[in-house]
């Protein structure tokens, strides 16, 4: 079963519940991450799937600053797709911030971290990289993505890679 990873932004964002609900409306397996009590032992379980999940979603919102999650982007995501092209990312990066976020100093390095990394991305050439500007199309595309991956599952045995 092809699983969908929802990575990017955790704390109270809510971006989530329409794709989860979508996702058991349409019998999609998925990870979600953000729990009400994380503990250490949740990261062994959140790195598992970050390396295996069939499809990883990032979005990050303006919700917040976004410094871990734009980190996470930078390495271990870029990181995993150059490594690993049996996995489709989609990512999606808002680059403007709530108004709630008042801190001038992070909301300007928050800023320029966001426009760098979307630029970057978009200038990677990667078969299973793709850059979204809202969360309906990351929706949409995950959505697209699953039914390939699903496709492409019993081609798996003749993969010696797999």
């Amino acid at each position: 079963m092809a699983c969908v990873g929802l990575f990017g932004t955790c704390g109270g964002s809510r971006w989530r519940e329409a794709f989860m609900k979508k996702y058991e409306e349409a019998g999609i397996e998925f990870f979600n991450p953000q729990v009400a009590d994380w503990k250490p032992e949740d990261a062994v379980k959140e790195a598992e799937h970050l390396a295996n999940d069939a499809i990883i979603l990032f979005p990050i919102t303006g919700e917040t600053y976004g410094t871990g999650s734009l980190a996470e982007t930078g390495f271990s995501v870029l990181n995993a797709i150059r490594l690993d092209n049996r996995r489709d990312f989609v990512i999606m990066i808002e680059q403007q911030l709530d108004d709630s976020l008042t801190d001038q100093v992070a909301r300007k390095e928050s800023l320029r971290a966001r426009a760098l990394v979307f630029q970057h991305l978009k200038k990677l050439r990667l078969s299973n990289l793709y850059v979204v500007s809202i969360l309906e199309e990351m929706l949409a595309v995950s959505l697209t993505l699953h039914k390939a991956a699903v496709l492409r599952e019993p081609l798996k045995q003749y993969n010696p890679h797999s």
